[in-house]
């Protein structure tokens, strides 16, 4: 892709109703805009990072075993009035009714609807576990949508629900969870503490949100540092081995101030691990048990040909509130650096350009053919402008990958350089070779 051909209305003026840098960088870069109080368009910029977070998402839901659904965003009103939360839910959501009068609602969640599919379908024991899933956009009217996509109304979900005989076994679907939750936020640059946390509006009596470490986070955090040299990695997905990675967390205070006990922080964290700060909630786990399934009547046959209500549980990751998320967790000295896994593209080519020299843009179009031919997501900033906008523009962006083209690139050497790093001279194969690894 060519720059001049992007659609990337890049501005140059900080917006003033933007008050954190991820909100403020997305509306500068033209990733989103703003089309009415909580709501946004995504451009393309901005949304071919967050298809890249839902890929990862979806890969490592797809590893546990889970399967991907497609759920509407309009809900019938009557599931939502057997479940006893209808009125409960509060102004957040959205009612509306057809045009035959029927009570309506945009979705905030899905348990009531998950619900309903899944009780007219299973009958028996026999067919679980389960463990469903679909991403989708959810609406919740905040009364104050603020912080860009961080809390906004509508936004982009990936939510979860797992189905088991008993609750023995649905602990066994929590862990399995809990466990891809912290391999996806590892592949997407994060380090995730799992925190136990209230169960809110959803309910339920074992509930955990993942949180990372910002300054412009939310919730306050209380922490043993130690928890930070745990591995996601050297777990397995068996039950042995997540019973030992839940151990393990247990070992390490952390917790929310919603569930913060100072007495307990003090006793079981020496004074020089104990750590206080801000974080940003990534994702969220719930078991509820019966609280949905047993008012609905979700019932199966048990072993002893038995009606018994499934045992549920619920398990959200907010795939577009995570594109901010991973910006405020990156963002330093005004420079942006996206993971490799997620970044809009590659590399970026950046060559010198004047009205009377076209030579070097001849050089990086030939670097740019090469590279696409190698399946490299490459983009070509063939826009005259003086260099040092360049630099500021793509520090901006956040391409973890630079090549120059200017005086030091003789057509065989170029020079290279990482985001925050210091630039080198290499051929075109070796910079090849870095981009594959």
């Amino acid at each position: 892709m060519n720059l001049s051909k992007l659609f990337i209305p890049i501005t140059k003026d900080l917006p003033a109703e933007a008050k954190i840098k991820s909100h403020q960088l997305m509306l500068r870069t033209g990733m989103i805009k703003q089309s009415s109080a909580g709501i946004y368009s995504w451009l393309p910029l901005g949304f071919k990072v967050m298809k890249k977070i839902e890929q990862i998402v979806r890969e490592e839901q797809n590893s546990i075993g889970a399967q991907e659904m497609l759920m509407p965003t309009i809900q019938s009103s009557e599931i939502w009035k057997e479940s006893g939360r209808y009125e409960d839910y509060g102004e957040e959501m959205l009612r509306i009714k057809d045009r035959q009068g029927r009570e309506m609602l945009y979705g905030p969640t899905n348990e009531e609807l998950i619900t309903d599919v899944f009780r007219s379908s299973v009958k028996s024991y026999k067919s679980l576990p389960q463990i469903l899933y679909h991403i989708q956009w959810k609406f919740r009217d905040e009364i104050r949508p603020r912080f860009g996509v961080m809390r906004c109304k509508e936004f982009y979900m990936k939510d979860a629900y797992s189905f088991d005989l008993s609750d023995e076994e649905a602990k066994k679907s929590y862990n399995k969870m809990f466990f891809s939750y912290l391999k996806t936020f590892n592949r997407l640059g994060l380090k995730a503490i799992p925190m136990a946390a209230d169960t809110g509006p959803i309910g339920g009596d074992l509930s955990h949100e993942f949180i990372i470490l910002a300054e412009t986070g939310e919730s306050q955090i209380y922490a043993d540092k130690n928890i930070f040299e745990i591995d996601p990695n050297k777990y397995q997905l068996n039950n042995s081995s997540l019973e030992k990675m839940r151990e393990d967390f247990k070992k390490f205070y952390a917790a929310t101030d919603e569930k913060f006990n100072k007495d307990e922080f003090d006793r079981n964290v020496h004074k020089n691990n104990q750590m206080i700060t801000k974080g940003i909630e990534v994702g969220h786990i719930f078991y509820f048990s019966d609280k949905y399934s047993k008012p609905m009547s979700c019932l199966i046959d048990d072993k002893d040909g038995k009606k018994t209500s499934v045992k549920m549980g619920s398990y959200g990751i907010g795939v577009s509130r995570l594109v901010g998320a991973i910006i405020e967790a990156n963002f330093n000295h005004n420079v942006m650096k996206w993971p490799k896994s997620i970044s809009p593209f590659d590399v970026v080519i950046l060559p010198s350009i004047s009205k009377n020299n076209k030579e070097n843009l001849e050089k990086a179009e030939k670097i740019y053919n090469e590279l696409k031919k190698q399946n490299i997501d490459v983009l070509l900033d063939d826009v005259e402008e003086n260099m040092s906008n360049k630099f500021k523009k793509h520090d901006l962006i956040g391409i973890p990958f630079q090549i120059i083209i200017g005086s030091k690139s003789d057509g065989k050497i170029f020079e290279f350089k990482e985001l925050k790093s210091k630039t080198e001279l290499l051929s075109l194969e070796k910079i090849k070779s870095k981009l594959k690894n």
